[in-house]
């Protein structure tokens, strides 16, 4: 009981740091809509790399990754490293025009910015936002699952008790300060999730007798776990390494990070936060690996008659002081709520921007759209699944097919008419799902590959279709 209270006091302090930071980072804003979404596009780039990274990362790395090591041992990092370079790529290549190209249309969502100068813009901006609320919905009540299931190893809590938690939390500071609440309280995330991976994989590996035995009490285990090539790979590597790196790429489609680019404070600084991302991302996703190899270990139990997805909050408890056992606690739910108040904000940008443009200039129905959206979010996570690693991938794969093929065209300004931009999102999502549900082929090759490619294809043929009819004239 006084391990429980000394660990509960220590998570406090950080929750009231973050919350702190976003209370007072309403010190900074201005009651328009333009600030409560892009924080007047003027944020620094240390505060945008943080940022991304502690949104992308999210539940996923600490619950979701760990776990996936556990099970699959080090081929997993194949995964990252593909992700790493798809997501390098799509900061090269798109998020410096998106940053220029969304203010000079004075695009504040996502959404809008795809339907400009389109015929046909509203039902596109009206369709894209539906895509926005219902995926990146599920995305977010991932992270509040994420969160609570941590506090659920660590203090016996319900699952729904960490959820709700998580909920008033991300709509505190988000009421505070909007999008600068949710870039400013991410950045003190980061930190703390750097920090807190790189302190338990130390002291796991020390626990295990050092890396190379490491590294031989795996193979007892299973020759498997130190195989780079596993038979997780059905149509082997390069299929699925290739998947990851269109995944990593993927992230073209999700609003809650893209929004990260269109409110730096100048597009020439994309370069220097997007290495800035990159790097300490990098460094976060080997950290969990390794936790989850060390767990493997430490903790064989897990596979049989636990959940692997808990490794890192179980292997905190067994190894770390009680002070410490707070800060991993405090990086695992400041890494859910970075995303989930991102998400948040970008559904009710969609709904109050892009759905119903009647209140897009209303700073106060702004805020009453994160709340009905926080409301649904909220439902969701109380009643859907509590696999995170399959939540997270699931959505970030229909959002990135049904809007990363479009989003690539727009930022490159290349003509779309409204009955391909629907036919490329329509056709982007359904092909990843049935990919994923119908085929079950997402362990050779992620489905981000094909839904993203189907969609590009439709593109390609209404290009080819256009030109031919055009010739037919002459």
């Amino acid at each position: 009981m006084t391990k429980q209270i000394g660990i509960a006091a220590t998570f406090i302090i950080f929750l009231l740091l973050f919350t702190g930071v976003g209370i007072y980072s309403a010190t900074r804003k201005q009651s328009t809509t333009t600030d409560y979404l892009l924080a007047s596009r003027n944020v620094n780039p240390w505060l945008t790399a943080l940022s991304a990274m502690a949104t992308g990362q999210s539940g996923l790395l600490f619950i979701g990754q760990v776990g996936f090591a556990y099970k699959i041992g080090i081929s997993s990092l194949w995964l990252t490293i593909g992700w790493v370079i798809g997501d390098y790529l799509a900061w090269y290549f798109v998020f410096k025009r998106l940053r220029q190209m969304s203010e000079e249309t004075a695009s504040d969502t996502v959404s809008s910015f795809l339907s400009q100068n389109v015929k046909g813009s509203r039902a596109i901006a009206i369709i894209s936002a539906f895509i926005t609320i219902a995926f990146l919905g599920s995305y977010a009540a991932a992270q509040l699952v994420a969160g609570s299931k941590a506090l659920n190893v660590v203090f016996g809590w319900n699952y729904h008790l960490g959820i709700i938690l998580g909920a008033v939390i991300v709509v505190i500071y988000c009421f505070s300060g909007g999008i600068r609440a949710s870039i400013w309280t991410d950045a003190v995330q980061a930190i703390i999730m750097v920090g807190s991976l790189l302190m338990l994989l130390v002291v796991a590996v020390a626990s295990c007798g050092g890396t190379g035995q490491l590294w031989q009490s795996l193979a007892t285990i299973d020759p498997a776990l130190i195989d780079w090539n596993s038979s997780q790979q059905p149509w082997g590597f390069l299929p699925f390494f290739i998947g990851w790196i269109v995944a990593g790429f993927g992230v073209v489609g999700q609003p809650h990070i893209m929004v990260r680019a269109m409110a730096i404070d100048s597009a020439e600084n994309i370069n220097f936060a997007r290495n800035l991302k990159t790097g300490l991302g990098l460094l976060n996703s080997i950290s969990a690996t390794g936790i989850g190899l060390t767990a493997r270990v430490l903790m064989p139990n897990l596979m049989a008659s636990g959940d692997p997805e808990l490794a890192l909050p179980y292997l905190s408890l067994e190894l770390l002081p009680v002070v410490l056992v707070g800060l991993i606690l405090a990086g695992l739910f400041s890494a859910t709520i970075s995303t989930a108040d991102s998400q948040i904000l970008s559904c009710s940008a969609a709904l109050t921007q892009d759905i119903f443009p009647n209140a897009a200039k209303s700073y106060k129905l702004a805020k009453i759209g994160t709340l009905i959206v926080t409301s649904v979010i909220l439902a969701i996570a109380l009643t859907g699944s509590n696999n995170v690693f399959s939540l997270v991938t699931f959505s970030w794969s229909a959002l990135a097919s049904g809007l990363g093929p479009l989003l690539i065209l727009r930022v490159w300004q290349r003509s779309v008419t409204f009955s391909t931009a629907i036919a490329m999102m329509g056709i982007g999502i359904t092909t990843a799902l049935i990919w994923n549900l119908k085929f079950n082929l997402s362990s050779a090759i992620y489905e981000v590959l094909p839904g993203m490619a189907a969609g590009l294809t439709v593109y390609g043929i209404a290009l080819l279709f256009s030109n031919r009819s055009q010739l037919l004239r002459f």
